[in-house]
């Protein structure tokens, strides 16, 4: 086929430990990650030529080099230039409904939903290890963006263990549409007030890296205990986000007050999530923060638990 179109579904941190430092500048984490099904459309279409030609119908998302979908093609065509000088070139289309610098890696699964489509596209048969081998190489998120579902993630988060699927959770996400969190930032800062706690040899590392594995909110998940995982949320960027953005801080306490299963921001922010067990609490949960939050550019998102990553349509 010269075409594809396929759903690229954003993620939510469940769980984000910082472990210490990396070598290549990085940390060590451990992590829980999971699809939901708010999801951008990325079509694929062979244009004939030698050229990587990106259109999206959000105006903050950039066309160039500096967009992961972009580095995702031209990564695809640097691995594989015999497909490339058989299949030419590609246009690609992203129809964006995951906000943009939210924490939901938004650009990571645009990037991942490259590479699945040219795989295709160029008949090139890799297996999803293969690809997931290659998306680490753009970046942390790409690599379970391809497989999606829940679970654990570590290294700087392209080492994946899946856990069993969850579909019985609902989320409802808010966002400033002003507000942006800077994930550098974040990370630096966490490093300058926390690096005391950080674990730096080898084995200890290996060691504090399993122990999500044995946690709390993994016993949680193999039970599809659905308060106890709303309990057991965690993240560590909260120590240096939430002081420094009150609209953040004040979204999760609003979150709190309507009574979810729980409540955290994902990854390095600005979103602010919430656990409902149904999408009637869900759209409940979204009025009663509306209310008590009284600012026009508060944006929200209600989604499901999605089983899957990137999907042909």
């Amino acid at each position: 086929m010269r075409s594809y179109s396929l759903l690229a579904p954003a993620k939510i941190n469940l769980y984000l430990e910082i472990l210490g430092d990396r070598p290549d500048s990085y940390h060590e984490l451990a992590m829980i990650l999971q699809s939901i099904d708010l999801a951008d459309t990325i079509d694929l279409h062979a244009n004939g030529t030698d050229n990587i030609r990106l259109h999206c119908d959000h105006p903050q998302v950039p066309l160039d080099q500096t967009n992961l979908a972009y580095r995702a093609a031209q990564l695809m065509i640097n691995q594989f230039p015999n497909a490339f000088a058989k299949f030419g070139g590609v246009d690609i289309e992203i129809e964006k409904r995951i906000p943009v610098a939210a924490g939901l890696a938004g650009g990571s699964t645009n990037a991942a939903a490259v590479l699945v489509g040219l795989d295709l596209m160029w008949q090139l048969g890799l297996t999803q290890s293969e690809l997931q081998e290659i998306a680490a190489m753009l970046g942390s998120d790409i690599p379970f963006c391809i497989g999606g579902g829940t679970a654990i993630a570590t290294g700087r988060g392209e080492r994946l263990s899946p856990l069993p699927d969850l579909d019985n959770l609902h989320v409802v996400l808010a966002k400033h549409r002003s507000l942006g969190v800077s994930t550098a930032w974040a990370y630096q800062t966490y490093r300058q007030q926390y690096s005391s706690s950080y674990v730096s040899d080898p084995q200890s590392l290996k060691e504090r890296s399993a122990r999500v594995h044995s946690g709390g909110l993994v016993n949680a998940i193999a039970h599809k205990d659905a308060a106890k995982i709303g309990q057991s949320l965690h993240n560590d960027l909260e120590k240096v986000v939430l002081p420094k953005y009150p609209q953040v801080q004040q979204l999760r306490e609003a979150f709190e007050k309507a009574g979810v299963l729980g409540t955290m921001m994902s990854g390095s922010g600005p979103t602010v999530f919430a656990l409902t067990e149904s999408r009637t609490q869900a759209e409940l949960v979204q009025q009663q923060v509306a209310t008590e939050i009284l600012d026009p550019s508060l944006d929200f998102f209600l989604a499901q638990f999605n089983p899957t990553g990137i999907k042909v349509v």
